[in-house]
């Protein structure tokens, strides 16, 4: 009862990054308020899941495991998930927000008359004191995300509904298992109990699924281009100043917008989240839309013509000048010093 619920998605027997990323946050917030963590697993062919779920805090760890529940559909996942939190009774349940979490969470939200937050980019434990009546709410879940277009940070709270439900993007919360891994508790879930005819009015006759070619999330070394670099043309050299330093390629939306880049490379609010050991950022002025998704980096390097850039803020070093002429030394310099 009133324990952190973490839907974990599945594919081929693989947990979602974004899945162990929320378990690793659900620690933190469980170890606050003095709950159990626990996850759910939907699928087919899980056995053993929960040593993984272990290995990131998962103390509980329900299992509903049929052949009928994979590939993902929506209504016999929604009743399962409905189900066991009207029994269960969580009091925060979080779900990536990805393509299935975006389809999922609102389901669930919508038939549990429960208050949702999409796309949260930190999640906190707080008080709230409410001004008009003076009534006191301890140990809520401060949902705390860009609005107006990235313009504001607003945090977001539901006081009086539960669970308390949040989604999140991919990379926005560390990943990290425990040196100890936990030995979570099983509990095989009914199936039958939960879904009906209904839910499978829906078949899937075939699946095609891309993969990624290209994939930025992973790079410990991002160059990454605004719209001050002028052109497509220009971004040629990001391209090589990546490759010398063994890292890749990123983008603003501005430049993405500008065709400069293809989406893929977008990092931000509206593209991907990302944790590099080293960002550079090359004539991008550092509006809140595009820091939410990189401010994260373990060394940020600012290369812009304006002294008074927001991302000068941000980088630990800034370089004021013009990129045209800061980053062919850079190409330069690091190939004469380079092994």
């Amino acid at each position: 009862m009133n324990n952190i619920f973490v839907y974990c998605e599945i594919e081929n027997g693989k947990v979602a990054d974004v899945s162990l990323e929320l378990l690793t946050k659900g620690r933190t917030l469980a170890k606050t308020l003095g709950c159990k963590l626990e996850a759910l697993a939907i699928g087919h062919n899980l056995q053993g899941i929960e040593k993984e779920l272990g290995k990131y805090g998962a103390e509980i760890v329900h299992v509903a495991d049929c052949e009928c529940l994979a590939p993902y559909r929506t209504l016999p996942h929604a009743a399962i998930i409905c189900g066991i939190f009207k029994e269960e009774k969580p009091q925060i349940a979080l779900f990536g927000a990805t393509t299935v979490g975006r389809d999922l969470a609102p389901r669930v939200s919508s038939t549990l008359h429960s208050g949702l937050t999409a796309d949260c980019t930190s999640l906190e434990i707080g008080n709230h004191i409410e001004n008009k009546t003076g009534k006191e709410y301890t140990d809520l879940l401060y949902q705390i995300r860009p609005a107006f277009g990235g313009n504001i940070i607003a945090t977001i709270i539901n006081p009086d509904h539960r669970p308390q439900m949040a989604t999140v993007r991919e990379g926005v919360m560390k990943k990290e298992a425990l040196a100890q891994p936990v030995s979570p508790e099983i509990k095989q879930v009914d199936v039958k109990k939960y879904v009906n005819d209904a839910d499978f009015a829906v078949r899937i006759i075939e699946r095609h699924i891309q993969e990624k070619k290209i994939n930025i999330k992973g790079a410990s070394i991002i160059v990454a281009g605004g719209y001050g670099m002028g052109s497509k043309e220009n971004f040629e050299m990001l391209y090589e100043l990546a490759e010398v330093l063994g890292g890749e390629v990123g983008a603003s939306r501005a430049a993405v917008d500008a065709g400069f880049a293809d989406h893929a490379r977008q990092v931000g609010q509206t593209g991907v989240t990302v944790r590099p050991k080293l960002y550079i950022a090359c004539g991008i002025s550092g509006q809140i839309q595009h820091t939410a998704g990189m401010d994260g980096s373990a060394m940020v390097i600012s290369i812009n013509n304006d002294p008074e850039a927001p991302i000068n803020k941000l980088a630990d070093y800034a370089i004021t000048g013009d990129v045209m002429e800061v980053i062919p030394k850079m190409i330069k310099y690091y190939k004469e010093n380079s092994k």
